[in-house]
Parts: C-alpha cells; structure tokens; sequence
C-alpha cells in the first residue's frame, strides 16, 4: 500500500515509485514464481493462459482472474513490480482504511500482511497516516499487554517449557560464560 496525506499525494508517490520499476527485474521476478521465462516475450505481446508446472495460481491469478484484460509482457512486469500479486491500495489514510475496512467487512479477514514499495518510508507512512486514522475509527489497537509473543499466544512465560525439544537448544548466561573461558 502506499499511503500519503492526500490522494493526490500518495498517487504522486506511486508515479514516482514507477519509475525506479526494473523491467528485467519484474520479468525475473515473475519467472520465479511462475517458472515460465518471461524474457523469451516481447513486451508488447498479448498472454494468454500459459500452462506451465509451477505455481499454476501465480499463472492463474494474472491469466484468467479478469476475462477482459489484455496482458501484455509490458503490462504484467508494470503490475509485478510495485505490489507483485498481492492488492495495491493507493490513497490518503482516510482512502485506505475505506479499503482495508471494506475488505474486513466483506471478507471477515482477521488481518494484513504489509509488503513495502520503498523500505521504511512505506512502514512509517502506515505507521504515521493510516495507524492513527484506522485507531480513530476504532478498528485498530491503541494499548498493548506486556509481555512476549509466546506469553501473549500461550499465557505459559516467555520461553519453551522444560519438556519441549526445543528447549534443550536453550543457553544460559552461566553456559556460554564456560564456552568462552574454553576458547580463550
């Protein structure tokens, strides 16, 4: 998502953000998760459903999700590379919760996962713009309990209990003391 204090703003950033795309690199990308050879294409050429043996719903979600869409290679790789096969929503934090909370109404979705189109300016515009304005509207956290992840999830402490596997890989303060007094 890309968010801004307006949408005309945040669609300027978008237009900015377009033109540092890789075309090649959009290509790559998409080769990746399809397992089909984009390069091989020209840019203008039309694609129709291409079977391949990869991720048949990565093909799927750009060949036969819209009927009547015309992809070209061109097309594809300016999709793929802000946003790759998840939605992009653009707009101000008012246009952007509209959409997320749409999204949680209509689909009963319990939350997002956020990709970033530029590193660390996309998560503090989310923290910064549409945090406050999706807490405003009530829909999103404003306290936090103390504690770890684990303690939140299962309520038993904040590491491993003793009888899991997991817990023998567990070091101490007094063990890793002996392992370095041995090195040196």
């Amino acid at each position: 998502m890309i968010v801004g204090d307006t949408d005309r703003e945040a669609q300027a950033k978008w237009q900015e953000y377009k033109q540092y795309v890789s075309y090649e690199g959009a290509l790559a990308l998409l080769s990746g998760w399809t397992g089909i050879d984009f390069g091989q294409y020209q840019p203008d050429q039309v694609l129709k459903y291409l079977h391949t043996n990869a991720i048949q719903s990565a093909v799927e979600a750009f060949s036969t999700a819209d009927p009547n869409r015309q992809w070209t290679v061109q097309a594809l790789a300016d999709w793929a590379g802000i946003g790759g096969f998840g939605p992009l929503v653009v707009g101000s934090a008012q246009t952007v919760a509209d959409e997320l909370q749409s999204w949680v109404e209509e689909t009963d979705v319990d939350g997002f996962n956020l990709a970033y189109a530029v590193t660390h300016e996309t998560f503090r515009d989310v923290v910064e713009l549409l945090v406050p304005e999706l807490q405003k509207r009530g829909v999103f956290k404003q306290e936090y309990r103390e504690g770890t992840l684990r303690e939140k999830l299962f309520g038993a402490g904040p590491r491993l209990a003793a009888p899991h596997p997991g817990a023998s890989y567990r070091r101490d303060a007094r063990t890793a003391a002996s392992v370095e007094e041995k090195v040196t």
